[in-house]
């Protein structure tokens, strides 16, 4: 039996696998799924959908997971419910990516509400002729989301000619876990982005000690394991309302839901 009485004819917990699925992913293949067990949602790696050969060491599978939990958790703060995340719940059974249990009911946020829409479409472009690099504020504002998902966002040094600034999200440690982590932590700051429609890339091969990957090496404490290197361009202009300008703040603690670790 799951935890909510059907709405509509679908559990709360069916309503948030199909939301979460339908959501925008960072990841080419989704080699996981989301399905209810138990009074909970459990995210499973497909093995069948699974490629070895692109992905040996499944660094890729566990990032995307991490991130499609985010949007499951926004997903269940749209239905009242906050979820509580254990990542990699069972030593013996390494497919079980992460076991969510919702738990009570709570106001849904108007950041809430932008984060969730922000997974529905695609995430911005950049825009050509552009010049403007990104403000501190906004900066700010990308490492606050990273943060509260327990990872740290480090800017690179900005270089002459750059119409984007670069920065790396590093984790303590390394492995799936933290994988997860840095998962969660990408897909808050892309939607934190998309929000104020500025268009952030990223590349999450292991980075190595050359080039980028040497930067950022130099920029990290000991036990800091750079996974996510972003490119992140300057917000859209604001848009002025009679009240004044409007911009979201979506870097509140995040009650929607969070990890247990």
């Amino acid at each position: 039996m799951y935890p909510f009485s059907p709405v509509g004819g679908r559990s709360s917990a069916e309503r948030l696998v199909v939301a979460a699925t339908m959501g925008t992913s960072v990841h080419d293949i989704r080699a996981w799924r989301f399905r209810p067990s138990g009074g909970a949602i459990e995210a499973r790696a497909e093995p069948d959908r699974f490629r070895a050969m692109d992905d040996p060491q499944g660094r890729g599978l566990h990032l995307g997971c991490g991130a499609a939990l985010v949007n499951l958790r926004l997903a269940a703060a749209q239905l009242g419910h906050g979820a509580v995340v254990r990542l990699l719940p069972d030593d013996d059974d390494p497919t079980l990516l992460a076991r969510v249990r919702l738990v009570r009911a709570r106001r849904t946020s108007r950041s809430d509400r932008l984060l969730y829409a922000a997974t529905m479409r695609p995430n911005p472009v950049r825009r050509p002729g552009h010049r403007s690099l990104p403000n501190a504020l906004f900066l700010h504002g990308l490492a606050e989301a990273a943060r509260l998902e327990g990872v740290t966002f480090r800017l690179l040094r900005a270089t002459n000619g750059d119409n984007v600034r670069r920065a790396v999200l590093s984790t303590r440690g390394d492995g799936p876990r933290a994988w997860m982590r840095a998962g969660q932590a990408l897909q808050r700051v892309l939607l934190d982005a998309s929000v104020h429609s500025a268009a952030v890339s990223f590349l999450y091969e292991v980075l190595g000690a050359d080039g980028e990957g040497e930067r950022s090496w130099s920029l990290l404490t000991p036990g800091e394991v750079p996974q996510v290197l972003l490119e992140i361009s300057a917000p859209a202009p604001r848009t002025t309302t009679c009240g004044g300008t409007a911009r979201a703040r979506t870097t509140a603690a995040p009650d929607w839901g969070r990890a247990v670790r």
